[in-house]
């Protein structure tokens, strides 16, 4: 490249190189002869850098690499795909920019529909081997894969954080429950996926066994990128499934970060791969008969499309979809230790939460008590840089969620809400970010949008009630059903109420919470299918029995 530049400025420089005439004519082709030995150097100095296995900048393994720097070519694991044409690795690219300081964080490619097909290819030939791997194993590596995963927790901690703008001290966080959560599954896994055997009678040898459904598509959100995605990934590989993992376009990153921390603990090629493609790609690999089960993810409308594209087939769908959760303070609650588990409900991660805590009824005769106390913990986030340790709420993830809060909000105010606090939306100090101030609305009801929309942000509507009923008539008016928290002194009390409420989870004295033995359901337009728990493992299993006569 370097003697092709010093050839073009030597015939710059030449006498030839006058303009007009035939003088000219030479010179532009003397030109275009140096360009087209510049291209040939260029390609030549890239075939240097580029691993022509896989893809990737050398040296070969880019983990360690910042997210700019990354090769958007597709990662194959070690093995390259088997594709019609070579050289459609991707047929577009998505920047994802940094919610507080407004530039490009990182730029990836969207897989194109024929690496999209390969990787379902691929997953469903691994899962044929990975079915006949013992169980202990499958344990083990995922096991080790938490240990992975740990090793490189700081680093994708600031990724999330630069994707989706969560406080990096939560994206910390976030890590450790993902660790958790997974341990736990693994932990479960033995009773979950049991053989069943029954007392021989007659000459009949009878058993049930729990069978892997094949590959197993999982679309994830960006709120929670790491911890959503583990409920179903982890139950799948266990069971003896293959992963085809397409990650939320908030935070593609975390979908490598998936295949490449697998690939570190040894998993075999392909048992899980990320394939970050655009959503008519996502349906075309939801129709393909090799896709045995789709676990999604995210917003009532993308559950709706997801569910449709599955209805041509005889194929189960688990769907976690939004909430307008609500919270109630009884007559029998502390009002103030109520008031610091609902504020964090409603403000942790920004609001941004499937089951953050979204509506409030309270006790009359706690009202004034919660109101006064839920002001004072509202002003004291602190707004900023979620890289900085001292930040309590970081920005609004989507570009159009201030707004949509904000609508919500004045809606609100004018049906006859009071703003205890909050200022719309604004930026932190340094005039950096997409913020929402941490909104506190009392004298609310019904007819308003807070009441009754999913907000998905710092914001939340207080409503004053005479009883224990008007409580529950209120919160089962809802077309939601995912949480509801009672707060009140007596458990037996509290199990009265839950009984009465329209929700896959009841809390006592807590929300915005999820325990990985427990079952994670909704009701309504919260969702279908279980995730979480034993029973986790029914969506990505089939029973098969054994009927011999011996």
């Amino acid at each position: 490249m370097i003697l092709a530049f010093s050839r073009f400025l030597l015939l710059c420089n030449s006498k030839s190189a006058t303009f007009g005439g035939t003088s000219e004519r030479i010179l532009v082709q003397k030109i275009a002869y140096c360009l087209k030995m510049f291209r040939h150097a260029a390609a030549r100095i890239y075939s240097l850098l580029v691993c022509t296995t896989c893809g990737d900048l050398l040296p070969g393994c880019t983990y360690s690499f910042p997210a700019w720097i990354r090769c958007v070519r597709v990662r194959n694991s070690a093995e390259r795909l088997e594709v019609d044409d070579a050289n459609s690795y991707y047929e577009s690219r998505l920047k994802v920019d940094n919610p507080y300081t407004g530039e490009t964080f990182c730029e990836v490619a969207y897989d194109s529909k024929a690496i999209a097909h390969a990787k379902l290819d691929a997953a469903g030939k691994a899962q044929l081997d990975w079915k006949n791997v013992p169980l202990s194993e499958r344990q083990a590596l995922c096991t080790k894969w938490t240990t992975v995963l740990k090793r490189n927790a700081d680093s994708i901690a600031h990724e999330i954080s630069g994707m989706m703008g969560k406080p990096v001290k939560q994206a910390q966080n976030e890590i450790n429950g993902t660790i958790d959560r997974a341990m736990a599954l693994i932990e479960l896994s033995d009773e979950a996926l049991r053989t069943d055997y029954f007392p021989e009678a007659n000459g009949l040898f009878r058993q049930s066994t729990c069978e892997p459904v094949g590959v197993v598509y999982i679309i994830a959100p960006w709120n929670y990128p790491l911890m959503t995605a583990v409920n179903s990934i982890i139950p799948a590989v266990l069971a003896g499934n293959a992963v085809l993992l397409k990650h939320s376009p908030r935070t593609p990153l975390c979908g490598e970060h998936f295949q490449k921390t697998f690939e570190q603990a040894g998993f075999p090629n392909h048992v899980l791969q990320s394939s970050f493609v655009e959503h008519d790609t996502a349906s075309e690999i939801i129709q393909r008969s090799e896709t045995a089960f789709v676990s999604f993810t995210g917003s009532v409308r993308g559950g709706r499309e997801v569910q449709q594209a599955a209805s041509h087939r005889s194929i189960d769908v688990t769907l976690e979809l939004g909430g307008n959760d609500a919270g109630y303070v009884s007559a029998l609650a502390d009002a103030e230790v109520a008031a610091e588990s609902l504020v964090e409900g409603v403000c942790y991660n920004a609001g941004q939460s499937c089951c953050g805590v979204e509506r409030i009824y309270v006790h009359e005769s706690r009202y004034d008590q919660f109101v006064e106390k839920a002001k004072s913990l509202f002003e004291a986030y602190t707004l900023g840089n979620p890289m900085e340790a001292n930040t309590s709420m970081g920005p609004m993830a989507l570009p159009t969620a201030p707004k949509v809060l904000d609508a919500h909000v004045r809606d609100a105010i004018r049906k006859g809400a009071i703003q205890v606090t909050g200022k719309g939306i604004v930026t932190d100090s340094t005039g950096n970010g997409r913020f929402y101030a941490p909104s506190l609305l009392v004298n609310c009801n019904g007819s308003m949008d807070i009441m009754n929309e999913e907000s998905f942000g710092p914001i939340v509507g207080v409503e004053r009630v005479s009883s224990d009923a008007e409580a529950i008539r209120k919160i089962n008016e809802s077309k939601y059903g995912l949480t509801a928290s009672v707060f009140t002194s007596d458990r037996d009390h509290a199990m009265t109420l839950g009984s009465q409420i329209i929700a896959g989870t009841i809390y006592m004295n807590r929300c915005d919470v999820l325990d990985p033995y427990l079952p994670w359901t909704g009701h309504r337009d919260s969702g279908k299918g279980i995730s979480l728990s034993k029973h986790g493992f029914r969506g990505v299993t089939k029973l098969k029995s054994w009927n011999f006569r011996t």
